[in-house]
């Protein structure tokens, strides 16, 4: 099964290798990780897509709860979150299909960020399934590079949940 977990950890040396290594270590995949700092000075958020076992994602999750440098854990179950990714894709685009590749980029609302005689490359951001959608509509003309930074998430609503 497929969870997103987001922990709020102190901004220190080690703590990424730490948290990876027991999502490892309990055998999960992770699918995609993402580390950035938060608002507050010293705090850093990590987001992490994994696969796995229920029953043993609750027992990885008891064991983070146990590191020093962790302050929140949130498992985020359905539509309780709100996620994005960006993806920055280099596509070939020449004279002849260049505007069939903008008029796709107009529709994901996607960004043109860097223009060259045979490519494009463009930003797009959304939930993964909008990505994957894009992608696949621009995959014919040629993706020549690509980098997608997996979800990124928040809870809904209110804050002290």
């Amino acid at each position: 099964m497929r969870h997103v977990i987001s922990v709020l950890v102190e901004n220190k040396f080690g703590v990424l290798a730490r948290i990876a290594g027991l999502f490892s270590g309990r055998g999960f995949n992770i699918e995609t990780l993402n580390v950035g700092p938060t608002h507050e000075n010293g705090r850093s958020r990590i987001t992490a897509t994994l696969n796995g076992d229920e029953k043993a994602l609750d027992q990885c999750i008891k064991q983070l709860d146990k590191l020093i440098d962790v302050i929140d854990i949130q498992n985020f179950v359905g539509s309780e979150c709100v996620g994005r990714e960006l993806v920055v894709v280099k596509v070939k685009a020449n004279s002849s299909n260049r505007t069939e590749v903008t008029q796709i980029c107009d529709v994901f609302r996607g960004k043109i960020i860097d223009v060259a005689k045979e490519t494009l490359v463009i930003e797009a951001t959304g939930n993964e399934n909008k990505i994957i959608a894009f992608l696949e509509l621009v995959e014919p003309f040629g993706i020549v590079e690509l980098a997608r930074t997996g979800t990124v998430s928040l809870r809904r609503g209110r804050s002290d949940h």
